[in-house]
């Protein structure tokens, strides 16, 4: 479900109910960053809360009684492999009339920080605000630092990947529901499927 408490409480009720040995979360994002486009691909390294504010009792962005401004994720080299092998061969996976119908054409992996809130974001108003907080963000999304926090307080290594489907603004012209359909989910499902061949 949609925002940071529903994808906290389903963490976890996955760690506590099936002692999962680590988390993957996959989903869509708008992107930050210029040269990021629909269907490119983030790996998170670092989740921030962005609407996380109180002030003054606490810095900007900091959880209360955590001392964290944000969360860091799993380093997993073999994840970030099967990311790489499904963008290469992405044509098996989707028809290629599906990814025109997105524009989607070479598919771009990028590293980095990714932003979460209960906010959708689509005002290019907004983008230049988190930008100027948080210049390193290349996404932003409503729950992946949720989920980060969770698996930090219960010590589970964690990875988010996130697929491009707007731009954060108010001039995307994407079908988003059509692109999570019959986009996004196969991009998550390739993607989980490369990565349980190397373990």
């Amino acid at each position: 479900r949609w925002g940071k408490v529903a994808s906290a409480v389903t963490a976890t009720q996955l760690i506590n109910n099936y002692k999962v040995d680590e988390i993957i979360f996959t989903g869509v994002s708008g992107s930050l960053d210029a040269s990021l486009k629909v269907g490119d691909i983030v790996i998170g390294t670092e989740l921030y809360q962005h609407d996380m504010d109180t002030r003054p009792l606490f810095n900007r962005f900091e959880i209360p009684l955590l001392g964290k401004t944000s969360f860091q994720t799993s380093n997993n080299l073999k994840l970030e492999n099967a990311v790489e092998n499904f963008s290469n061969n992405i044509i098996t996976y989707i028809q290629s009339k599906k990814l025109s119908q997105f524009s989607i054409d070479k598919v771009q992996v990028k590293k980095g920080v990714i932003l979460s809130g209960d906010q959708f974001i689509s005002s290019k108003e907004k983008v230049l605000e988190l930008k100027h907080e948080l210049p390193d963000a290349l996404c932003v999304e409503m729950e992946g630092a949720a989920v980060a926090q969770v698996c930090y307080e219960y010590e589970v290594p964690f990875s988010i990947i996130r697929i491009i489907s707007d731009n954060a603004n108010d001039d995307a012209p994407i079908d988003f529901p059509e692109f999570t359909k019959s986009v996004a989910c196969k991009y998550a499902k390739g993607i989980v499927e490369n990565y349980i061949k190397t373990i």
